[in-house]
């Protein structure tokens, strides 16, 4: 570990990493020295962030995985286990977000994408990878959540009741492997930042009104060098 590459040595799984946020906290860790796994669908996106990241001198693996695919995520693990002894930090990046309805017009086919990515993909990626963060010195795991599902709002039921359940369970986990070892647990919320979800939710916003990815990455790369203890939540204005 140096002053400027605070995070060498560590290894990191960073899911929805081929675009937005994902991405932009792969290339931010890469950049502070960890080595970055870099799990999505699409290689060829995957591929750019991999030589951008490369570009500027650090490394990391790209991972094509599909969160839905039964048993996509236990592969998965088998993998990075059979290759690292211990994984540092889990980023939870990878979110689907549904047309916004009304309650009673939710489309059940994209409501249950949203339900399997973002909660059942979660509670598996949890399961699978807790044997190697426990096997970490600084087992760290960071959930990107939304206001939404904090907070109910007309229209966003579909895609908020969806966080809420990202949240309890990132909350559950924590506390229950809190006093078992060192891994701990924090949940983010982005906030309005400028990514192709956000385009979709917003059609008539101006993007250069809210804040890029990086200013997102940045913070929690800062927040894994700074550390934190289960619990902590925070929105990134």
């Amino acid at each position: 570990m140096t002053q400027d590459k605070p995070l060498a040595g560590k290894t990191a799984l960073v899911t929805g990493a081929s675009r937005g946020i994902g991405a932009a906290i792969a290339k931010s860790l890469a950049e502070a020295g960890a080595h970055v796994i870099l799990v999505a669908r699409k290689v060829k996106a995957l591929e750019e962030v991999e030589d951008a990241i490369h570009d500027k001198g650090g490394t990391s693996t790209i991972a094509p995985v599909d969160l839905t695919e039964p048993d996509a995520v236990t592969r998965l693990a088998t993998a990075i286990g059979g290759r690292w002894d211990a994984l540092d930090y889990l980023i939870i990046s990878a979110a689907y977000l549904p047309e916004l309805t009304p309650v009673t017009q939710i489309d059940p086919k994209q409501y249950n994408q949203a339900l399997v990515i973002n909660v059942v993909a979660t509670q598996a990626l949890l399961a699978s990878f807790d044997h190697l963060l426990k096997k970490s010195d600084t087992g760290r795991v960071i959930g990107l959540t939304s206001s939404v599902g904090a907070g109910p709002r007309p229209f966003w039921a579909a895609y908020g009741s969806t966080k809420a359940a990202f949240d309890n369970l990132l909350e559950s986990y924590g506390a229950e492997v809190e006093k078992l070892g060192n891994t701990r647990v924090a949940i983010i919320d982005p906030g309005a930042t400028r990514t192709g979800m956000r385009a979709r939710a917003y059609p008539g916003e101006n993007p250069e009104n809210v804040k890029t990815p990086e200013v997102v990455a940045d913070r929690i790369t800062q927040l894994l060098v700074e550390d934190f203890e289960t619990g902590h939540r925070e929105r990134v204005d």
